[in-house]
């Protein structure tokens, strides 16, 4: 017995499998980004009178560096999916909402690839 309608069998329609995988990797970024972003925002607020040369000091520490390309990646990775739901749920049209995924992919993929380069420029000295 199934609770398809004969419209929804012949048409091939039902659940693309994907959607638990998308819904668990948005939980798993937004609970990575909770102590990454608390531990960036006290990190911040201890170097509010650092100069500069302190920061880039404390940038350079190997586990800083690794925390910081963690936080980076999971926040463009948690941007992108979050985005990705609103497009697909609010953009009906499939030509605008393939070149909105197109946009919001590219975007993403440079904020995420702009911030690990920035980073391990820091971090290994070549600023």
């Amino acid at each position: 017995m199934s609770l398809r309608s004969s419209l929804g069998k012949v048409k091939g329609l039902g659940s693309a499998k994907e959607g638990v995988h998308h819904w668990r990797l948005q939980r798993l970024t937004a609970i990575a980004l909770i102590p990454l972003t608390l531990w960036f925002v006290v990190s911040l607020l201890s170097k509010v009178h650092a100069d500069h040369a302190t920061v880039v000091a404390w940038v350079s520490i190997p586990y800083v560096t690794v925390l910081l390309l963690a936080l980076s990646i999971a926040l463009f990775w948690h941007l992108m999916l979050g985005v990705q739901v609103v497009i697909e749920d609010y953009i009906h049209c499939t030509t605008k909402q393939i070149v909105a995924q197109l946009l919001l992919r590219a975007f993403a993929g440079l904020g995420a690839l702009l911030a690990v380069v920035s980073i391990l420029k820091i971090s290994l000295g070549t600023h």
